[in-house]
């Protein structure tokens, strides 16, 4: 699978169930191939080798993923932490079989790289700034989605 990536978790750590006193670690990602399309990437495994694949690539790098397991994604539970996505699947990375290796989206797609700014929810699906200014009360408690640009960063 080849696509480019528009978002990214940073590495997190668990206690290992089976292995009291360890802790396992995770991260993931969503790669992108087309405007409609996008699937998020799940890998677990030691420490040394989640930091080393998190801190191979970042958002709007292309990648290609070979031998990645799919599966069934659990929708309700997972998508509490990952982009919403079209697909009924997840990728998920094993060290001991995937692989993922970095390249230029100039050498393999350019149009990959226009996919990096177009949003992943339904354009009729946002509430505005000013929407919700206008109506913060009646907006109390729900779960919003919002589009906007950031205009300055400072301390």
């Amino acid at each position: 699978v080849i696509g480019l990536v528009i978002g990214k978790t940073d590495v997190r750590s668990f206690p290992d169930r089976k292995n009291i006193g360890t802790e396992r670690y995770t991260f993931s990602f969503t790669i992108r191939d087309s405007p409609t399309y996008f699937i998020n990437v799940q890998s677990w495994g030691r420490e040394e080798y989640i930091r080393s694949l998190s801190e191979s690539f970042r958002v709007g790098d292309c990648v290609t993923i070979e031998n990645p397991l799919i599966q069934s994604k659990e929708a309700e539970r997972e998508e509490k932490f990952n982009p919403v996505t079209p697909s009924g699947y997840k990728l998920l990375l094993s060290e001991n079989h995937s692989v993922v290796k970095t390249s230029s989206c100039y050498d393999t797609d350019t149009r990959l790289l226009a996919l990096l700014h177009l949003p992943v929810k339904d354009p009729q699906d946002y509430y505005s700034l000013g929407d919700i200014v206008a109506n913060g009360q009646s907006l109390h408690g729900r779960v919003l989605n919002v589009l906007a640009a950031v205009m300055a960063v400072s301390e």
